[in-house]
């Protein structure tokens, strides 16, 4: 959630200088050091849930970089982002493929013997 304010970010109610581990606090930060002083003046707040602790991480970068390009209107921190990385505002639609009948998996299958 994004509303003006004093340049807080929080995610899942824990401030970000203190959000463990380092390795996903500088992922979160990258879309903040591209905006520049934008931020500033904004509260963000992000809930996320599920996943390991990378993958929240990813979640909540995209988040930060969808929510500024859509609160500052701006087509120019888009092609910023985008061209940064793309996966900054475009998810990744890949997902476990399902499971089907005859196998222990989506696709092995029981091996037959014949003796």
């Amino acid at each position: 959630m994004l509303r003006p304010g004093s340049g807080k970010i929080r995610i899942n109610k824990i401030p970000l200088e203190i959000y463990q581990p380092e390795l996903a606090r500088q992922k979160i930060l990258e879309p903040l050091l591209l905006a520049g002083n934008l931020w500033k003046q904004l509260d963000i707040d992000v809930k996320v849930r599920g996943g390991g602790f990378m993958g929240q991480a990813e979640a909540v970068r995209m988040s930060i970089a969808r929510g500024l390009t859509r609160w500052f209107k701006s087509s120019r921190l888009k092609k910023l982002f985008l061209s940064y990385d793309r996966s900054m505002l475009v998810g990744d639609e890949r997902r476990k493929e399902m499971k089907k009948f005859g196998g222990p998996g989506a696709r092995r299958r029981r091996q037959k013997s014949y003796r």
